[in-house]
């Protein structure tokens, strides 16, 4: 029988982080025969000084983090007998925003982005382990944005690209390519720091800046 506090060190051994899981249902979209989802994200502050050290991290090539990920939890789910997901690959993709609503532990935030009980708005996914056996899961606690009366994180966006009902992608990345916008560049979205529970995260700037260059294609 697997326990999740074992799999909790496995995890933190391979520099990855379980940000929750569920049950799986035939509703789910999960692989076949998983009875046990487990959604994994890099553990932070360690995850990106050992990532730059790695043979991904020091060859030069495109998408370490990606071929990193796909390296590391591969050969986690072989030793476990489970499936190995990925948010990255597709299209099509697996549906990871509705996992991670499944979890308990992840909600919409009010910006509409994902946070997360520990990681906040900095909340990311390397990938799920879908698991053949019933794994006893913790009990979800209170969402993080129940407990925050000020929602900082609706007002940070120097250009208001969380104003409507959904993301404005294309007002954001435009931002991001002129002066004002270095500052979300090198630190990462303000909107996203500006989350109480991202603040005491420990992501570090310099990790957040690389995944800002990935997203606007630099």
């Amino acid at each position: 029988m697997m326990e999740l506090a074992a799999l909790k060190v496995q995890a933190r051994e391979r520099c990855l982080s379980i940000l929750g899981g569920f049950h799986s249902n035939s509703d789910d979209k999960t692989p076949e025969g998983c009875k046990t989802l487990l959604l994994l994200g890099p553990d932070e502050p360690h995850f990106w000084s050992h990532l730059k050290t790695s043979p991904e991290g020091v060859d030069g090539a495109s998408d370490p983090v990606d071929r990193w990920s796909k390296r590391v939890i591969d050969d986690w789910a072989r030793h476990l007998n489970a499936s190995a997901v990925y948010p990255f690959g597709g299209p099509p993709y697996a549906p990871f925003f509705s996992w991670a609503l499944r979890s308990g532990r992840i909600e919409a935030s009010p910006i509409q982005l994902l946070v997360h009980d520990v990681a906040g708005l900095f909340v990311s996914f390397r990938g799920a382990l879908a698991l053949p056996v019933h794994v006893d899961l913790s009990e979800p606690e209170p969402g993080p944005c129940m407990s925050c009366s000020d929602t900082p994180c609706k007002n940070a966006c120097p250009v208001d690209a969380f104003a409507r009902k959904s993301y404005d992608v294309e007002t954001c990345k435009t931002y991001l390519q002129t002066r004002a916008g270095q500052d979300c560049m090198d630190n990462g979205c303000k909107a996203r720091r500006a989350c109480p529970v991202s603040q005491r995260f420990g992501r570090l700037p310099e990790q957040s800046a690389y995944h800002m260059r990935q997203f606007l294609g630099a």
